[in-house]
């Protein structure tokens, strides 16, 4: 019996899908424990050192305020690690061009690899969760937010990933984005602070910060306190992510850096 062209569409995509899992999880001492032990680090010196002397920050513990940013910036830097590195890996060693001119589309191809890079953002996320219990309590106020946006993180930042390795030609150039605008972005998020503490003009700034949306919706998930409008985070984040998506199939489609 002839597979029908979904059937074909299905087995294309979860082999990407299950081809990406298998990798993270078979070099799991670097892919999973290294974010495991430096969010433990993040967890002792900010909340359990310095955290005593800060005391609470907006009705919590200083541990229970961060906790939440934590995992969201392992969420975030591991879906786009993973699929930057993935991708980039698979240009350069010139396999990339056999999965181009398979007959499967483009959308499938980027749907694959995005897959990928959520399932281990959200697989990092998970154990930086249950790491977290070891130091503080950790209530959820709103599960549907708490899911969905630290889902829709995981998407967008797997898409940024993906449009960072299809320019790159070096794997140098694979670590100037997480280096120079996504880490500072991160710290500059709220995770460790509530921008209800700057000056009026750092503020209005910090609005200007996508990061800052996503940790603080992440945060009302949880706590139930946040520092934005919900309603305002989740739509930037769905721009975002259309946005991206389509700038992505656009590079598929032209061909623009596939060949290293």
């Amino acid at each position: 019996m002839t597979p029908t062209r979904h059937q074909r569409h299905w087995v294309a995509f979860s082999t990407l899908l299950f081809r990406e899992i298998r990798r993270f999880f078979r070099i799991w001492p670097q892919t999973i424990l290294p974010p495991a032990i430096t969010m433990t680090l993040y967890f002792i010196i900010f909340g359990n050192l310095i955290g005593s002397r800060i005391g609470e920050m907006g009705g919590f513990s200083y541990m229970e305020y961060i906790v939440p940013g934590i995992i969201m910036m392992a969420v975030i830097n591991n879906a786009y690690s993973n699929v930057a590195s993935s991708f980039f890996s698979a240009k350069f060693q010139n396999h990339i061009e056999e999965l181009i001119v398979a007959p499967i589309p483009n959308y499938l191809i980027l749907a694959g690899y995005v897959a990928g890079g959520t399932a281990r953002g959200l697989c990092v996320g998970m154990i930086v969760t249950l790491v977290s219990l070891f130091f503080t309590h950790l209530p959820v106020e709103h599960i549907f937010i708490t899911i969905s946006m630290v889902f829709l993180s995981a998407v967008l930042f797997a898409l940024g990933g993906f449009i960072n390795a299809v320019y790159a030609r070096s794997f140098d150039e694979i670590a100037i984005i997480p280096t120079f605008i996504l880490t500072p972005l991160t710290y500059l998020g709220g995770v460790f602070y509530s921008i209800d503490l700057l000056p009026d003009f750092w503020q209005n700034v910090s609005l200007l910060n996508p990061i800052l949306y996503m940790v603080n919706a992440f945060r009302y998930g949880m706590l139930g306190i946040s520092d934005i409008p919900i309603i305002a985070a989740f739509s930037i984040i769905m721009l975002f992510i259309v946005a991206l998506t389509a700038y992505a199939l656009y590079l598929l489609k032209k061909g623009t850096g596939l060949r290293n």
